[in-house]
């Protein structure tokens, strides 16, 4: 294959045991449409090390770099890319049938699309689906729900900047979504399961979510990096002010959204109750 239309970007940090199962997902692709570039990120894990070292010896194109982080190592094959489009796999995760050949068919076909994105099938731990739901920038802004396992344009990567190499690591897509999404860009959501997301106990991002230090240091790191864009406290703010302003129809009226929501929608439809977001009540 002398130009694959994709690239599918594999950093591994001390994953080797996981790898396979990835390798394997993507043998059942049409690998005429893409490339495989892994990322050995400085393991430090006997087996991750020699697997990855005979993977190479067997003809797969594998980076090895001193560890330098998640970011780093998925900037590292980005710029190895051959491909037009981009699709990061994290090394424990696995893509189904189709993510790659739709991904590139809607990015083929709609310029100003530069990310496409789908369900997850949850594995391990857990099981069911992870659905983001469709494109909307002001849910974005106030937490990530795209997963990084998303078919990206390249050109608009160099446009906007690689992934933030940042100090706490498990954010770096939200990061990159959120200035893909404030350049304009467009993101497209398949309703379907097209990648398979491990759950396990010891994952980065189960241990990132019960660190209470980190999350806040997080928090305040992209309020700093986007001063202009984001401010959490206002959000808060803004509910503050109406439960103290009227309390009770406050929690009355969340409850009924949380709790009955065809009741809700129909008194919203009959114009019964206000939304009560812009109005003040």
């Amino acid at each position: 294959m002398i130009s694959p239309i994709l690239s599918v970007v594999i950093p591994c940090y001390n994953q080797g045991i996981f790898i396979k199962d990835a390798l394997e997902s993507l043998d059942k692709c049409n690998n005429n449409l893409f490339e495989i570039i892994i990322v050995n990120d400085g393991s430090s894990d006997k087996f991750t090390n020699d697997y990855l070292t005979e993977l190479s010896e067997n003809g797969y194109h594998v980076v090895f770099q001193p560890n330098m982080g998640l970011g780093a190592a998925r900037n590292k094959g980005i710029k190895e890319a051959k491909g037009e489009f981009v699709l990061p796999l994290d090394s424990d995760n696995k893509i189904r049938g189709g993510y790659i050949e739709k991904g590139i068919e809607i990015l083929s076909a709609n310029k100003d699309i530069a990310v496409v994105y789908a369900n997850a099938g949850y594995f391990g731990d857990k099981a069911g689906e992870l659905k983001p739901g469709k494109f909307n920038l002001q849910k974005l802004m106030l937490g990530n729900y795209i997963d990084a396992c998303a078919v990206i344009r390249k050109s608009v990567i160099d446009e906007v900047g690689y992934y933030d190499n940042m100090k706490i690591m498990g954010y770096e897509d939200w990061d990159l979504w959120l200035r893909i999404a404030f350049a304009g860009h467009k993101f497209y959501y398949i309703d379907e399961v097209l990648f398979d997301y491990r759950v396990g106990k010891g994952s980065m991002m189960k241990n990132l979510n019960a660190n209470i230090q980190k999350q806040n240091e997080i928090e305040e790191y992209f309020t700093n990096k986007y001063p202009d864009k984001l401010a959490f406290e206002f959000v808060n703010d803004h509910f503050f002010y109406k439960f103290k302003k009227r309390p009770l129809r406050f929690i009355y009226k969340q409850l009924l959204k949380k709790f009955f929501p065809a009741r809700y929608n129909r008194l919203i439809r009959e114009h019964k109750i206000y939304r009560g977001f812009l109005y003040d009540e």
